[in-house]
């Protein structure tokens, strides 16, 4: 039996989970924005024996539908947007072994800002640091940094796997024995040990040497999403832990293997690469009371939070269209954003050219249906996510909350102690860096071979 399940939890620096309406339910916490609020959170992931806490972000609010960004703000559609690398050095305050990742773009930010503020995180929260690498996805963001367009999807990777290479290069440019510290001589390091990268590429120009050297765990974690052609042999080539969405445990079970197959094919071995689904987990003391937590937290969507969600995410204003007009081969195309919503809804659906009603019945966005949705008492719940497991759907899963903090409370409470049980769940944490815990070597200088 396979008993090393990875747990994530999946949070925004906003006012509002990635449930949308968790911001209106009425036992969610209102004080979204001090440090109090998310070292709550943490503490109760860390109790949780948590492997990590991962932010998602964007660089603008939710403002393509109709072009306009007043029913977002009126509606409270992820519409505060914190930068999250400072909510992470508050939350490794207030714990000691809970993992802590955050979003950066490597669209509209440059490889050695990334780096440094990446491993110097990682010195600073003793090797727990992991980056979630994205592509960004539309125009608003764009207009934020200074540029008139949002580049294309495939150019955007393109683009991604020569950020890498600069961060990689700048991460392992300091061999782990560089630093003598001999007062007696006076010799810090050894300057044989500290190599200058001069990458010249397409789109970097980046020198060195890196000012930042090796961390505890040898460099952070790297977390990717991409499900996309493209985006997944992205996530094969660099990817420790790969977030996905995946409807079904049939579905999931075919992705999961597709890609595992993907990695092997990149010359890396599957089992270092975990793969983690986000989910929905609604536990009660009984299943009646989780039935009725359900009830109360599916009607706090608002059709304007899935419509305003889906145009931020393919970068295409949802009002500019009639709710039941086809999408043309060209406009899906020519669709710059997420592309596995596109292949999601499709597949879902079953049609080849989807209409905004589509859209929004078959991605389930600003819903909790968007994700598959474990729930009943916490032994249910726990059964429930066993299942996928071990039936090799997924290797732990991507913990989205209904509202806050009382998802991650009943997570920890309830479901925990039954997965803990059922033994697909370790009852401590195995070391001290993210890595550890993860059940992955500490990091060796990047093989540019493979």
């Amino acid at each position: 039996m396979r008993n090393d399940m990875v747990l994530i939890g999946f949070l925004q620096a906003q006012n509002c989970s990635n449930y949308v309406g968790s911001w209106r339910h009425p036992a969610t916490m209102g004080d979204y924005m001090t440090p109090d609020y998310y070292q709550r959170i943490a503490r109760t992931l860390e109790a949780g024996k948590f492997h990590l806490a991962f932010f998602d972000d964007r660089l603008a609010m939710p403002d393509i539908l109709g072009n306009d960004h007043r029913s977002a703000v009126e509606n409270g559609v992820r519409v505060v947007k914190m930068d999250p690398t400072t909510i992470l050095m508050m939350m490794g305050a207030a714990t000691s072994r809970l993992g802590l990742g955050s979003t950066y773009s490597t669209t509209y930010y440059e490889p050695f800002h990334v780096a440094r503020v990446f491993a110097t995180m990682d010195h600073m929260l003793a090797g727990r640091v992991a980056w979630n690498v994205v592509t960004s996805l539309n125009t608003s963001e764009a207009h934020n940094f200074s540029q008139s367009e949002h580049p294309d999807h495939d150019l955007r990777y393109d683009k991604a796997d020569e950020f890498l290479e600069v961060v990689l290069g700048h991460w392992d440019s300091w061999a782990d024995d560089a630093i003598i510290g001999d007062r007696a001589s006076g010799r810090f390091a050894d300057p044989a040990k500290v190599s200058m990268l001069k990458h010249e590429g397409r789109w970097f120009r980046s020198k060195g040497p890196f000012t930042v050297p090796r961390t505890p765990q040898g460099r952070p974690v790297v977390i990717q999403a991409g499900q996309s052609g493209r985006g997944q042999t992205f996530a094969a080539r660099w990817s420790e832990l790969v977030f996905a969405v995946y409807p079904r445990l049939d579905i999931a079970q075919a992705n999961y293997k597709a890609f595992k197959e993907v990695i092997a094919k990149a010359g890396r071995d599957p089992n270092s690469v975990r793969v983690a689904p986000a989910v929905y987990v609604i536990a009660g003391e009984t299943r009646s009371m989780a039935e009725d937590k359900m009830a109360l937290i599916d009607k706090l969507a608002k059709p304007v939070d899935g419509l305003a969600l889906l145009s931020e995410a393919l970068n295409f204003d949802f009002a500019s269209k009639g709710m039941d007009d086809t999408f043309s081969d060209d406009e899906l195309k020519s669709i710059s954003g997420l592309r596995a919503i596109i292949d999601r809804v499709v597949k879902v659906t079953g049609k080849k050219n989807p209409t905004i009603r589509d859209f929004v019945d078959g991605s389930k966005r600003g819903t909790i249906h968007e994700f598959p949705i474990f729930h009943g008492s916490g032994r249910d719940v726990a059964e429930q996510m066993a299942a996928w497991y071990e039936a090799e759907g997924s290797d732990g899963f991507v913990v989205a909350a209904t509202h806050l903090p009382g998802s991650y409370e009943d997570m920890t409470r309830l479901v925990v102690p039954e997965l803990q049980k059922l033994g697909v769940y370790r009852k401590d944490y195995q070391g001290a860096t993210l890595r550890e815990n993860l059940g992955l070597a500490r990091a060796e200088p990047y093989d540019w071979k493979r």
